[in-house]
């Protein structure tokens, strides 16, 4: 049976210069792969490239059997493929009501008001907050902010790019327990992650990133098993 997300020999970058280079990577239902690496080495260009925002210069992205070279991002979503980027990128003078809204644009719509209580559920404070403006809250609320409005779009596969970058390390534990709980739900996640410790220990399988190419592959728990590669790559 292939994998839900299969990503080939991928090749792409910026005008003349190169990022990626002939990466291979794949996520099966219902698992968390962790893609590791320091900043600048391509994670957030491997993301957009799979979502339709770069061009992919050769290679094949093929999310559930179909190819997306080519595709246009908005068949991406509509595929059920989602990614929360690095950043939140949240719309500020939106409420959190609107903001989550936003996520069903493409996909989820006539499960709006249902998704949305789930939503509210998943995340109480967001509840508390649910007419206030988005930019009026904090670096964590907004995350989940983020994060809820990606659920909205009743994901397949969900990427998560750098999901705990900026917070407190209470609110870390529970960002990923939360990721734990979506997963335990059925829902494949790509995490794109720079707390190592915690994402091995999360998910399943995991691939090290470095100059634009994969060089370690395995479960979560043989790169945590590699001195080398913790001392090395992992800063471990």
């Amino acid at each position: 049976m292939s994998a839900l997300l299969e990503i080939q020999s991928l090749r792409t970058g910026y005008g003349r210069t190169e990022v990626l280079r002939g990466v291979d990577l794949d996520v099966d239902e219902g698992e968390i792969v962790v893609l590791l690496g320091s900043n600048g080495v391509g994670k957030s260009t491997l993301n957009n490239t799979v979502c339709g925002i770069n061009p992919i210069w050769e290679g094949s992205v093929r999310f559930d059997g179909h190819e997306l070279a080519g595709r246009h991002y908005r068949d991406v979503v509509k595929a059920g493929l989602i990614q929360v980027p690095e950043g939140r990128r949240i719309f500020p003078n939106l409420s959190v009501r609107e903001n989550l809204e936003l996520g069903s644009f493409s996909r989820g719509t006539a499960n709006r008001q249902r998704n949305l209580a789930r939503m509210l559920e998943i995340f109480p404070r967001l509840g508390e907050r649910i007419d206030q403006a988005a930019g009026s809250m904090s670096g964590g609320e907004q995350q989940m902010l983020a994060i809820g409005r990606g659920l909205m779009a009743e994901p397949r596969l969900l990427i998560l790019d750098e999901p705990s970058l900026g917070l407190s390390p209470l609110l870390v534990e529970e960002m990923f327990a939360l990721i734990g709980r979506l997963q335990g739900e059925g829902l494949a996640i790509l995490l794109v992650e720079q707390n190592v410790g915690q994402s091995l220990e999360t998910g399943q399988r995991g691939y090290v990133l470095e100059n634009g190419q994969i060089r370690y592959s395995g479960t979560c728990a043989e790169l945590m098993a590699s001195d080398a590669l913790r001392r090395a790559y992992l800063g471990m």
